[in-house]
């Protein structure tokens, strides 16, 4: 059974200052995204979903989907606040979305294989897609048996300030936990240096994997973030910025021991665009992928 590829497409694009999903930057106006679905399609993947903002849907069927048709098959689930379990109303004061594992929870009447979860604004380059595929369409026999993409940090750094990753525990290649730290940068000699809870620099070896959000999942993994989400609610529902992310879900499952997430290794070099300022590097980055033969002259 081919996986699905399910694109996190909701996001504000607050750093950026727009719908940075729907910006053009390969030569012939291509979003990150269509290299996304290009490089699922040629890595075996069966299927997109995309989860959207209901108040931009027609530009997305526009811009964005009409690109795919007799390519691969694709359908839109939506995210809201108000999406919540029976049992629970939205604050009215609510204007935050409740974050990426709600927004995961929404492919839950849609998606019936396993799938691979990856951000629409994230460049994730086509060895990441090809190890997670194989990782996906092998054979299960239980339960909560999940799989990461671990980039090598120093390939996932901006030269334009700092940058939030989830770095990777593991032992005998499978995930222990996911520290997110907010403020990982470039110091004046070029290492890669973050400041711990304590204050203190440390710094990061170039290949220490992080998350970048690229996550494999099989269905079942709908019902342990219903069950999660729950507990968040009636902890957190009416605290204003408080989100349900994909790595506390996930914490919360290794620690009862409940799933395993095996972490992949691959040679891709994420890019994307965080500042306005990263634009034209990415620009030229696709410019050069095309040139070099990475990516046809048209994707679709």
């Amino acid at each position: 059974m081919k996986p699905t590829l399910f694109v996190l497409a909701a996001g504000m694009g607050s750093r950026y200052g727009g719908l940075k999903q729907l910006d053009g930057l390969g030569p012939n106006g291509e979003t990150i995204m269509d290299y996304s679905i290009y490089d699922a399609i040629h890595s075996g993947f069966g299927k997109v979903v995309f989860v959207i903002r209901k108040d931009f849907e027609q530009d997305f069927r526009d811009k964005i989907l009409s690109k795919y048709e007799g390519h691969i098959p694709v359908e839109v689930v939506f995210q809201s606040t108000d999406a919540l379990p029976e049992g629970f109303t939205c604050p009215a004061d609510r204007t935050k979305p409740w974050g990426t594992n709600h927004a995961v929870l929404m492919g839950k009447d849609v998606i019936s294989e396993p799938f691979a979860v990856i951000n629409a604004d994230d460049f994730y380059g086509r060895d990441a897609f090809r190890v997670i595929a194989e990782e996906l369409q092998r054979p299960r026999d239980k339960k909560g048996d999940y799989c990461m993409v671990g980039f090598r940090v120093g390939n996932t750094m901006t030269e334009n300030g700092s940058v939030a990753r989830g770095v990777c525990e593991t032992k005998e290649g499978l995930l222990t936990s996911v520290v997110e730290r907010t403020a990982i940068s470039y110091d004046k000699d070029h290492n890669i240096v973050f400041t711990d809870e304590n204050g203190v620099e440390q710094t990061l070896q170039p290949n220490t994997p992080v998350s970048m959000n690229l996550w494999g999942f099989t269905p079942d993994y709908f019902d342990y973030s219903e069950r999660e989400f729950k507990k968040f609610l009636e902890k957190d529902i009416n605290t204003p910025k408080a989100e349900f992310f994909i790595p506390l879900c996930i914490d919360t499952l290794i620690n009862s021991g409940e799933a395993t997430v095996k972490v992949l290794d691959t040679e891709s070099k994420w890019f994307g665009v965080t500042y306005a300022a990263d634009r034209p590097g990415v620009v030229a980055k696709f410019a050069e992928l095309h040139r070099d033969g990475t990516y046809p002259e048209k994707l679709f």
